[in-house]
């Protein structure tokens, strides 16, 4: 049975029916050769994949700006994936552009992340060398824009794996090339699995605010309108919100809390002109709002005068209301939106028509960008924002570490062993010492010997916390080791020359050498940093020393005592005055602990409850009952508490242990209440339950949990 295709939407077909016989010919030939190559083929779901190669033919069309030519050769592409001689079979059918277009995308379909190690620059160049034509490029943001839409079909390994991929490759190309609608969809889509927590948290905040949001806008364009109306201008006004994902990076930058983003809306007041007075009238905007409202004038961004390279044209400011917020303003052309919303051939797509001449010369220009634009650039500002690398074994297996971190740090995350006795590392084919910081996509060849051994200055060269924490405890382990052996040297020395060995003899000598520790003395025999006669000429001077010594002249030192301050059972969260009386608990549907963003929910019995702003049921509680959602903060300065925290891991049936999981726990010196751990048909499962003092002492639990070899997830839950 042949799977149906979903049909065209009418906007498609309208644009279908405009272009010329020709186009329509190879559109629609190409689709029936793609139906019977993939009639078998389905989604998860159950749908025929013939409905996503269709579906990424209307983006091409409606939201990118491209023509017929790159549907019939996305179609042709899908058709000949796998089998190379349906190309072939059917060169002679099609023109020579969209066979030029479906070879590139073949080719590029050969690529696959683990060949390119995800690296950025040299997967864009892989790119540009097999699209000669550039509406290559452009067709393969559009097929992982379809992509990232329905990534729920996708297992979890997989969605981790396609969003990851679609930050740090296909959003900033997608900026690069001024599509910004398809850039930020591409951001949130990707925060929303690769950071579920943080994309809730965000979405549920700007939920809650969307109300105050629509009112601050309506009193805030008032004014403005009015005047607008006195000056005949004809416009149209839009708001919008920033984005999670970009809410999340301004934070992430900037070390600040959700409120203390200023500009988390824009207006934007879209002129309706000629193109002869546009800038003219853009301009007669910015003086009606800086009229009305005090402006940041190191905020203003003039792309009106001169626009950026990708035809970006606009004019931003920033201005400050007389009850104190922030607000950013957006002035521009009808035309001007057009580029801005969907990129500069979204004229095109918008009236139905094609313009060869205008294609063309926007086509080159992304040619242009492609070759020369610096997408490394915008590559680095994600990586930076999210605070992580992404890095190769030689075999392939991808590994998440810090930005910044070394090839000690990576060495340390493969076993502690080979960190332990790493030397240097290959990267990418090229040797490099332990202290080369490595980059997303680097391809890291570890290179070790028996001999070598961590040293203090290992600390130096190391940003997280398992490398230092394992470099630490072998040096510790090395240095009790030789004050062991700096021990017995002083002992059998000292016994040697007739004197007692004992408390007050080793408190004598640590006066005298200024050492605070007996550790300390005896490693520093051991590396024979102290000459051992010299000892023996202190104890005769102290032997010969008239008088008994004090306590003080030998170097007895008696610890001062120390007072223990006690805490109470206090409450410590603060809430509003007008409930201050009324009782309240943690909700059990999120365990909410110090640290978590939280707010509290009046209900009818039980008093105020408090969940977490990342709880499941956050979102319904504040659309629902607005009324009755109360703010709640921590008290600070709280001490001696401590919060029950559930937590789930799961992996694949090589995932690390019981052992592993135990010795992360005992680290970092969090009590352990409850836990369970089972296999079954080669997935594991653990689930326990920890006491902590705060959130982010549990962020850094799960953080080095998710870095164990197997680990797929590490989550909150409710208990276990």
């Amino acid at each position: 049975m042949i799977n149906q295709a979903k049909p065209f939407s009418p906007k498609m077909e309208r644009i279908m029916e405009a272009s010329p016989i020709r186009e329509q010919e190879e559109v629609g030939l190409s689709l029936e050769i793609a139906k019977k190559e993939l009639s078998l083929q389905t989604r998860s779901d159950g749908s025929p994949f013939i409905n996503h190669v269709i579906a990424v033919s209307e983006i091409l069309v409606l939201e990118v700006g491209l023509m017929m030519p790159a549907v019939a050769a996305f179609f042709l592409h899908e058709a000949s994936r796998i089998n190379r001689e349906i190309l072939e079979k059917n060169r002679k059918n099609f023109s020579e552009e969209v066979v030029t277009m479906a070879t590139g995308l073949n080719k590029i379909s050969e690529i696959k992340p683990k060949d390119t190690g995800l690296q950025a620059e040299n997967y864009r160049k892989l790119i540009v060398s097999y699209s000669t034509d550039p509406r290559v490029t452009l067709i393969k943001l559009a097929d992982r824009l379809e992509v990232m839409r329905n990534l729920e079909f996708f297992t979890k390994p997989g969605q981790l794996k396609k969003a990851t991929e679609t930050q740090l490759l296909y959003a900033p190309l997608a900026h690069q090339l001024g599509l910004y609608n398809i850039k930020s969809e591409m951001e949130d889509l990707s925060f929303r699995y690769t950071d579920p927590e943080n994309y809730r948290l965000i979405a549920n905040k700007l939920k809650a605010g969307e109300q105050e949001r629509k009112r601050l806008t309506d009193l805030f364009i008032r004014p403005i309108e009015m005047d607008l109306k006195k000056a005949h201008v004809k416009y149209q006004l839009k708001s919008r919100t920033k984005t999670a994902y970009s809410i999340y990076r301004k934070m992430q930058k900037q070390q600040i809390p959700f409120e203390a983003v200023a500009d988390l809306f824009a207006i934007r007041i879209i002129v309706d002109s000629q193109p002869d007075r546009e800038k003219e009238l853009c301009w007669k905007v910015y003086s009606i709002v800086t009229s009305n409202y005090t402006p940041d004038t190191k905020r203003l961004r003039d792309w009106i005068t001169v626009p950026k390279e990708n035809g970006y044209e606009s004019l931003h400011t920033t201005v400050d209301t007389k009850d104190g917020h922030t607000v950013e303003v957006q002035i521009r052309s009808v035309r001007m939106d057009d580029i801005a919303e969907n990129g500069y051939a979204a004229h095109w797509a918008y009236k139905g028509v094609k313009s060869e001449q205008g294609l063309s010369a926007w086509l080159g220009g992304v040619k242009e960008l492609l070759e020369k634009g610096d997408v490394s650039k915008a590559h680095k500002e994600v990586e930076l924002s999210l605070g992580e690398i992404f890095v190769f074994t030689p075999n392939g297996d991808l590994r998440r570490l810090p930005a910044g971190a070394s090839v000690l740090d990576f060495a340390f995350d493969i076993h502690t062993n080979l960190g332990q006795k790493c030397t240097g590392a290959k990267i990418n084919g090229k040797t490099a010492s332990i202290r080369e910081t490595l980059k997303t996509g680097d391809v890291v060849e570890v290179m070790s010997t028996r001999s070598q051994k961590p040293t203090m200055d290992w600390l130096n060269y190391v940003v997280t916390s398992k490398a230092r924490a394992k470099i630490k405890q072998k040096i510790k382990e090395e240095e009790v080791k030789r004050a062991q052996e700096g021990r017995e040297i002083l002992e059998r020395r000292v016994n040697n020359w007739k004197y007692v060995f004992n408390d007050d003899l080793v408190t004598y000598l640590l006066k005298c050498y200024k050492f605070k520790m007996s550790s300390e003395l005896y490693s520093a025999i051991a590396r024979e940093q102290i000459d051992l006669p010299a000892i023996k000429g202190l104890l005769a001077d102290r032997e010969s020393a008239a008088g008994p010594e004090s306590r003080e002249s030998a170097g007895i030192v008696v610890p001062k005592p120390v007072k223990l301050i006690q805490t109470g059972d206090s409450d410590y969260l603060i809430i509003d005055e007008k409930v201050n009386n009324v009782g309240f608990r943690l909700a059990k549907c999120c365990n909410p602990i110090l640290g978590d963003d939280v707010f509290g929910f009046v209900t009818i019995r039980e008093g105020i409850k408090i969940h977490r702003m990342g709880c499941p049921n956050a979102a319904r509680l504040i659309e629902n009952y607005p009324y009755r959602i109360q703010k709640v903060k921590w008290k600070e300065n709280v001490q001696g508490n401590h919060f029950q925290a559930s937590i789930k891991i799961s992996g694949y049936g090589e995932a690390a242990g019981a052992q592993q999981i135990m010795e992360i726990i005992n680290s970092l010196g969090i009590s352990l209440r409850n836990f369970s751990i089972s296999e079954t048909k080669g997935k594991l499962e653990a689930k326990m339950q920890v006491a902590v003092s705060n959130n982010q002492q549990l962020d850094k639990l799960m953080f080095n949990l998710r870095k164990l070899k197997g680990v797929k997830s590490v989550n909150r839950i409710a208990n276990v």
